[in-house]
């Protein structure tokens, strides 16, 4: 089986429909979509006009040509959309949603996972402290939540000590029946493994997410959050036990990995405009 990987398309049209032309050229299996789906660069709450307006016909073709769509809303991607997310992929048989899910497709079981440790932004729509043991900094004390009638503003040190930890959130994944044929799609990356480099100098990896792959040990762990992570610490995959860890970042360029289940290769592409 042959996957190819991309994640934080931000709405990109173009960057869309490379994937598809690249899922089509590479002959692949099963396209994922690692999270971060949605524009974000205006105003969010058209976020919908793009499920329902780009999305929806874009799945079709991927339908048509019976090439697996996996994908999840990431951290940028507003909750208050993710019933018409789910609602636009009931009627297709190829595409599905596997934020918190399994799917399995021939010999290999896809979980995904969503949600991010804390970060200094606002949006905390799918934001958790990472571990019990995580202490939020006095400037990440507000944050807004999506609703119908728009973003709300939260006291997210209140909130985040009432929800659960993203290490608890991990240990409800659903559980694979052999890891070494399971595919985790974890949108934050891990820690101390250089995926997670900002430009700022800042490493904002996972201790959670660390842990987690260290003790299941999947065969690949496929992740995304930092876009220029791969360009600033010139590392793009690495391992962790037996588990290979992937993430592809995302420039002005499409960059995508290939990875194929039966020989255990994989490789990183980037297409210019």
């Amino acid at each position: 089986m042959k996957i190819l990987y991309a994640t934080d398309l931000h709405g990109d049209k173009w960057k869309y429909e490379q994937m598809y032309k690249a899922s089509k050229g590479k002959k692949v299996d099963v396209a994922i979509n690692g999270g971060d789906m949605f524009p974000s660069d205006w105003d969010p709450f058209r976020q919908d006009k793009f499920i329902s307006g780009f999305l929806e016909n874009y799945f079709k073709e991927f339908e048509k040509s019976k090439i697996y769509y996996l994908s999840m809303p990431g951290n940028d991607d507003l909750k208050v959309f993710d019933k018409l997310f789910e609602n636009t992929l009931k009627q297709l048989k190829y595409v599905y949603s596997i934020a918190r899910k399994k799917k399995k497709i021939g010999d290999y079981e896809f979980i995904g996972m969503n949600l991010v440790a804390d970060y200094p932004f606002l949006l905390k729509d799918r934001c958790r402290r990472d571990t019990d043991k995580y202490r939020l900094k006095e400037d990440r004390m507000k944050g807004v939540v999506s609703t119908k009638k728009g973003f709300k503003y939260i006291n997210w040190m209140k909130r985040a000590s009432e929800l659960p930890t993203l290490d608890e959130e991990l240990k409800k994944l659903p559980v694979p029946k052999d890891t070494r044929k399971a595919i985790y799609i974890i949108h934050m990356p891990p820690v101390r493994l250089g995926l997670d480099h900002c430009l700022t100098g800042d490493r904002v990896g996972s201790k959670a997410v660390y842990n987690f792959i260290k003790e299941k040990q999947p065969r690949f762990s496929l992740h995304g959050h930092i876009h220029e992570s791969p360009y600033v610490s010139e590392k793009w995959t690495a391992k962790l036990g037996k588990t290979v860890c992937i993430q592809p970042g995302q420039g002005g360029n499409f960059d995508y990995a290939i990875i194929n289940l039966k020989t255990g290769k994989y490789r990183k592409y980037s297409i210019s405009r």
